[in-house]
């Protein structure tokens, strides 16, 4: 059966909405008249987003001004969501850090297992009982090619995001014939927007624009993968690539080549 219809009483959540990949996902949704929950730690975008929903698409657009990284917001989030009709849940909150870890900031990186980890599971520990008992509902994780090898000076975002892939799956096993899609989104490089070369990243610098994805484009394969109830979505060239690596490649031999690439886009 597809996802759950909008409806007047539920909501479909999308964390990370303030920016990339969650921003196109809010705006996808509410197209598809979806009313939303959206979440970020920028209260300030999120109003902004949600007015232009609420004009542009006549839906209700409610917003949670939240740092998923703190334990306190979590819980009282993931507290409301359980009480609320949540028929889609957009798990893309998440960041990266590049460099070895013991040259990285402690508490970033604490804070980065608490965003890309524990909030994923908190998250949909809160909503996933209750889309079972109406045997109705859709999770979207999005995880990452880079969950599918070690990788070297990217250390914890590669281990976090293995967590939501194999997470996602074996979820996706357990509700199988319950009415629950489950589908993960293994995503490349992905921007909104063509930077102009002053305000190029070391990242868009690195990588060719063909191997980039639109936030938009990638938003509508994620959202069109979990009506059908896709297992995977792994949008773009590079992305395909690092799965194909990950999944078949001699480990010893991957990961020196790809952590010589993430070295570098710690500033090395």
């Amino acid at each position: 059966m597809p996802v759950p219809a909008p409806s007047e009483s539920s909501r479909a959540v999308v964390t990370g909405a303030s920016s990339g990949i969650g921003m196109a996902l809010a705006r996808t949704l509410a197209a598809r008249g979806h009313s939303l929950i959206l979440v970020a730690r920028r209260g300030e975008i999120l109003e902004e987003l949600a007015q232009e929903l609420r004009g542009r698409h006549r839906v209700t657009a409610e917003v949670r001004a939240v740092d998923l990284s703190e334990p306190t917001d979590v819980e009282v989030l993931a507290a409301e969501l359980a009480d609320r009709e949540i028929s889609i849940l957009c798990n893309n909150a998440g960041i990266a850090t590049f460099g070895p870890v013991a040259e990285l900031d402690s508490d970033y990186e604490r804070a980065q297992v608490r965003l890309n980890v524990t909030a994923v599971h908190d998250l949909t520990l809160a909503v996933l009982p209750q889309m079972v008992a109406r045997r109705s509902g859709g999770i979207l994780m999005v995880g990452s090619a880079a969950g599918n090898m070690p990788i070297p000076n990217n250390a914890t975002y590669a281990a976090t995001k293995a967590f939501v892939n194999t997470f996602s799956e074996s979820l996706r096993g357990e509700v199988s014939g319950q009415g629950v899609h489950i589908t993960l989104l293994a995503p490349g490089p992905v921007r909104t927007e063509t930077p102009a070369p002053e305000d190029q990243s070391i990242v868009d610098k690195m990588v060719p624009d063909f191997l980039w994805h639109s936030s938009e484009k990638v938003a509508e394969m994620s959202l069109d993968a979990l009506a059908h109830n896709k297992m995977r979505v792994v949008p773009g060239a590079m992305s395909k690539a690092m799965s194909v690596a990950g999944g078949y490649s001699p480990r010893a031999v991957v990961a020196p080549i790809v952590g010589g690439f993430y070295r570098k886009l710690g500033g090395e």
